[in-house]
């Protein structure tokens, strides 16, 4: 291994030298190199610091603050120290640099070890983050295996790196000394990332491009980082990829029980046959009529069946505020359930579909589980042609937004777990009070907090009684605010 004085020169001519040998000789390599560059890193940075605080926006807009977090690679530990952990814990291969983290963020956990070797007893994050990580990493499939130990059911990796149409650039950059010399070891796309990840057990979440002039300049920098960069094909032209992916096969926990929520207005000649129809799912099903000031006699008819099916464990509640939102909320509220269901009292949707819907969400196969109308054939005068061309037109918009596929957004049965309820109730004041429905306070919060989305198709039946509460004009322009709300929160972010 060269002298710390050859350091820089080596830095640039290993691109052309042999490859290490085996693990042991390139750990040693990298922690020597690292070790030298740790008290260089902190001037390093102010020098491209509009780069950096880049990046530290971008890891806050992917982790939620208050969890549990774990930094692989973390340096002097300022990413981690910023994504505000309730518990931090860092480790980096060398030891100057986790010597600066311990003096810089007395707070926070770091460990002296590689990547490749890491044993952190029998703890379990919320996130793992690995930042610019991969292109130094002797066995990347390998990394990913270990850090399965440390993973629980809703932990998320979060993995950045550069991308590879940047390569001549950063390198013209080193020799201009504008960024220091680090030979990455590999030159990794997101398709190499998304294949070991799925090798190692994992499965992809989210894929996005970020950071199109990682330069600070006034005006120039906001409008390429946050707008241009997400445009089609120029988007190809972004520094960074950054990729979420979630542990598969965990051991499954034990069977769950569930809350079904009904809002019901004006449903009075369905209500019996929801309470009928409805499977016994998990451990235990509660049935909760949430009405909402009908003007016949729903109220009654919720608590009639109440009373003449006292075996259903069924609960009535009658709402205060108005729309379906609050009485999703107004039954969520007072749900005992582990797994929390929407099923509009309409009919449109079978009851006995919901065991579907339990399966996917019981077994982890998806967090939000979302009904999707448009597969299979439908009732005639189930929907109509322009009800059909609009869901079809939002799907679509909002599947661009969302960052993963929903091919049918305002099917109002939806499934997922009373923690990812709560973390969507928690992390709400990013998105702020915009949807009278619910259906998209859920999807939204799903995707910003990096969960799953899976559809179920399902039949979608004509209405026997009553009449719709949906105004498709009205409600169309809603929408169309709400997508609004959901570009610029979820899809131009940089």
């Amino acid at each position: 291994m060269p002298q710390v004085a050859t350091h820089r020169e080596w830095a640039v001519t290993v691109r052309g030298a042999r490859p290490p040998a085996d693990m042991v000789e390139y750990l040693d390599s990298w922690r020597d190199f690292f070790d030298h560059y740790a008290p260089l890193l902190s001037s390093w940075r102010r020098r491209n610091r509009g780069y950096h605080a880049n990046i530290q926006r971008l890891a806050c807009f992917y982790c939620q603050p208050q969890c549990r977090i774990l930094e692989v690679g973390c340096g002097t530990g300022d990413l981690l120290a910023a994504l505000d952990p309730s518990v931090g814990v860092g480790i980096d291969i060398s030891g100057e640099m986790v010597r600066i983290a311990k003096a810089n963020h007395p707070g926070l956990t770091f460990h002296h070890m590689a990547a490749e070797e890491i044993d952190l007893g029998d703890q379990k994050f919320d996130y793992i983050v690995l930042s610019d990580l991969a292109g130094f990493l002797f066995d990347i499939k390998l990394v990913f295996q270990r850090l399965r130990n440390y993973c629980h059911s809703g932990t998320r990796l979060v993995i950045h790196s550069y991308s590879r149409a940047w390569q001549p650039i950063l390198i013209m950059a080193e020799k201009l000394r504008l960024k220091y010399p680090q030979p990455l070891l590999n030159w990794t796309t997101t398709e190499d990332i998304v294949n070991l990840l799925y090798l190692a057990g994992y499965e992809s979440v989210a894929t996005n491009k970020h950071i199109m002039l990682p330069l600070r300049m006034p005006v120039i920098s906001w409008l390429c980082n946050r707008y241009l960069a997400h445009l089609p094909v120029l988007r190809h032209l972004c520094l960074t990829n950054w990729i979420v992916a979630r542990s598969l096969g965990l051991p499954a926990p034990e069977q769950p029980s569930v809350s079904v929520i009904c809002p019901c207005r004006n449903e009075a000649g369905n209500i019996e046959q929801v309470a009928r129809r409805l499977p016994s799912l998990g451990s235990r099903t509660e049935l909760i009529f949430v009405e909402g000031h009908s003007t016949d006699n729903t109220l009654a008819e919720c608590r009639r069946v109440q009373s003449q099916f006292p075996d259903r464990n069924i609960r009535v509640l009658a709402q205060q505020g108005r729309g379906k939102r609050d009485a999703v909320e107004l039954g969520f509220s007072q749900a005992s359930g582990d797994i929390f269901m929407i099923l509009d009292a309409d009919l449109s949707v079978n009851p006995e579909d919901l065991e579907q819907f339990y399966e996917a969400v019981a077994s982890g196969k998806g967090d939000l589980v979302n009904g999707c109308r448009l597969v299979y054939a439908m009732d005639p005068k189930a929907m109509r042609f322009l009800n059909l061309l609009g869901n079809k037109f939002f799907a679509l918009l909002l599947s661009r937004f969302l960052g993963q596929l929903v091919k049918d957004t305002l099917c109002g049965t939806k499934v997922l777990s009373r923690e990812n309820y709560e973390r969507i109730q928690r992390s709400r004041s990013y998105f702020g009070d915009f949807d009278p429905f619910g259906d998209f306070d859920l999807l939204f919060g799903a995707a910003k907090l990096n969960l799953k989305i899976v559809e179920i198709p399902v039949r979608y039946r004509q209405r026997m009684y009553g009449t719709t509460n949906i105004n498709r004009f009205r409600d169309g322009f809603l929408l169309l605010r709400m997508c609004r709300v959901a570009a610029n929160k979820l899809y131009f972010v940089g």
